[in-house]
């Protein structure tokens, strides 16, 4: 199997197909897959503009965090499901994200550098962490551990600056009460016109929109063709001449960039950032999103994170049921009844029905 062959599929195609997903397609299949494409986005843009019409405000803001969290989703289902990366540390390039936006706005004013370096900064550690891991040749199981362990790290760093004394310019890091009153967006340039609430939920929304499409972009390139073959045979990819070093660090780099970014909408979306965003609890969280979803997907993760964060919020509302436990239930249930996960059970499942 060749690099240009194991991806002529289409981004979403995945280990549910009927047929191995990476055959090559006919032009009907071609077309069947931009038209995929182009309906999701189609979804996309009449749920941006259309939820605004039928929720008030508090559903509106709800809905804000669940695009969010189908973001980060996106970041993990991007590099484990394509990728073939396991790593337990989404939630770090998550909170690293949340912390930079928060202490650069706070010590700039205007959000436009802020947010451009919530994405810079956990892009370049997620390369400077992929560089020691994957050109040190470390195994696929303590890549997990390790990005695990950043993670772990990261979250008693954080917890540990409560005092006057650990700050970052003027702002303050707050230990584990956090950060308040962290600014919101604003228009770039303008930092007295701050994002209302609203204009928040079509910025992310427009932003998971824009990464989707990136990602479908970089999957259906001679980059992501590569990628996906180093996930299949990385001996055999290697002897074709390609570095799968190089490939797994970008793919890295890249999930590390999409995290950080969602980091930087959660921060805005409550205002507040503390170290319980590198809990243990988010990052099982982001992996239950994309083993709910299917991996090797792109449309799985974001319909999973939704999915599990509706459910959360309707059990935060009561006090009967404990969120983490129902959520290890389901992560066990679909272990052992969907492994593949919903959305290539559906697509096999609409194959057998033709």
């Amino acid at each position: 199997m060749t690099p240009d062959r194991a991806a002529s599929a289409p981004a979403d195609a995945g280990p549910g197909s009927a047929a191995p997903w990476w055959v090559p397609l006919g032009l009907g299949d071609r077309a069947l897959g931009v038209s995929g494409f182009l309906a999701m986005i189609a979804a996309g843009l009449l749920l941006m503009f259309g939820l605004p019409m039928v929720v008030e405000l508090f559903g509106l803001v709800q809905a804000t965090v669940f695009l969010v969290m189908a973001i980060l989703a996106l970041s993990q289902g991007f590099i484990w499901g394509y990728g073939g990366i396991m790593s337990f540390g989404q939630s770090a390039f998550f909170g690293l994200g949340g912390y930079t936006y928060a202490v650069a706005v706070l010590n700039l004013g205007d959000s436009s550098v802020p947010a451009l370096l919530a994405i810079l900064v956990p892009a370049g550690f997620a390369a400077l962490l992929g560089y020691f891991m994957f050109y040190g040749r470390i195994s696929d199981a303590y890549v997990g551990v390790i990005t695990l362990t950043v993670t772990v790290i990261l979250f008693n760093v954080m917890n540990s600056t409560a005092g006057d004394i650990y700050h970052i310019g003027a702002a303050q890091l707050g230990g584990f009460n956090g950060m308040p009153s962290v600014p919101p967006l604003n228009w770039p340039g303008d930092p007295s016109n701050a994002l209302d609430p609203e204009a928040l939920w079509y910025v992310t929304a427009g932003l998971l929109i824009v990464v989707y499409a990136l990602l479908r972009a970089i999957l259906a390139s001679r980059f992501g063709r590569v990628v996906v073959a180093i996930r299949e045979n990385e001996t055999r990819a290697t002897l074709l001449g390609y570095d799968p070093r190089l490939y797994k660090l970008i793919v890295f780099a890249i999930g590390g960039a999409i995290a950080g970014l969602a980091g930087c909408l959660f921060t805005n979306w409550g205002g507040f950032i503390s170290p319980t965003v590198f809990g243990l609890a988010q990052s099982a969280q982001i992996i239950i999103f994309v083993l709910l979803g299917g991996l090797g997907t792109l449309l799985g993760p974001i319909l999973g994170a939704v999915a599990i964060q509706y459910l959360i919020s309707i059990i935060g509302s009561q006090q009967t049921l404990n969120a983490n436990l129902l959520l290890g239930v389901i992560l066990v249930g679909f272990v052992l009844l969907v492994p593949q996960g919903v959305v290539p059970a559906v697509r096999s499942l609409l194959r057998v029905g033709r």
